[in-house]
């Protein structure tokens, strides 16, 4: 479970209570604009031990580097070509991923997720919610979430035999291999470089890659930078015809 930005310490203590309802044990925070105070302790009622240990971090890609599929959350005004899914369709998606390790990732109260966060899940998990009042306290988003996949761990048969997904910071490293390769190639002379970064980051993270996969996507993009270096010619020596 991950909180990005939190702007108010009672929202803390409530999700820190709402995680230890639900088998959370750790309790990681992007760039928290608060700490815990008296009033969140008194919110986390009993969840203190999550609440005084949280794992700070400066931003969502170092919060989410060990772990392989992202889960999002986003009111339905959400935007862009992230795999979208419905309360109703998370219990399928976790047997997609069975095994797997999950993060699940809140953003702030005002203003949500950012269009380059949201480009980092494996999906964007929309809450069933009124549309002219679609935002929710984030305690009680978390509590409606980690209710619908508490009860599919807890479902027999939630396993999966299929290679386990590689962590997002080597996803992360294959994607920064092969921004050099396009740009050795001339691939960013539109100007749009942090757009399709953003698209390919999209493209990837929707299916969670194997390590195998990953591995493959860096071999390529090694081979292209290579190969562009034996056809540069070297200063002083003449080109070949």
């Amino acid at each position: 479970m991950v909180l990005v930005r939190p702007q108010k310490a009672s929202n803390l203590g409530s999700s820190a209570r709402v995680a230890k309802n639900f088998g959370i044990r750790r309790l990681r925070v992007v760039e928290p604009g608060v700490a815990p105070d008296e009033e969140s302790s008194r919110l986390a009622s009993g969840a203190d031990d999550l609440l005084t240990a949280i794992d700070r971090f400066e931003d969502l890609p170092a919060a989410v580097a060990d772990i392989p599929v992202i889960v999002a959350t986003s009111s339905l005004r959400a935007r862009g070509r992230t795999r979208s899914l419905a309360l109703s369709d998370l219990p399928a998606f976790l047997a997609e991923h069975a095994g797997s390790r999950t993060a699940f990732v809140f953003g702030p109260e005002r203003s949500g997720l950012t269009e380059d966060e949201i480009a980092r899940a494996s999906a964007c998990l929309r809450l069933p919610t009124e549309p002219d009042f679609p935002t929710m306290n984030v305690s009680h988003a978390v509590a409606a979430v980690l209710a619908v996949a508490r009860a599919f761990v807890s479902a027999p048969g939630a396993r999966s035999d299929t290679e386990p997904p590689a962590p997002s910071a080597d996803v992360e490293a294959a994607l920064e291999h092969w921004d050099r390769a396009l740009e050795a190639i001339d691939f960013y002379d539109t100007g749009h470089r942090d757009r399709s970064l953003r698209d390919w980051r999209r493209i990837v993270a929707g299916r969670p890659l194997s390590a195998r996969e990953v591995a493959i996507l860096r071999g390529v993009a090694n081979r292209m930078l290579v190969a562009l270096r034996l056809a540069t010619p070297v200063p002083g020596e003449p080109a070949d015809l």
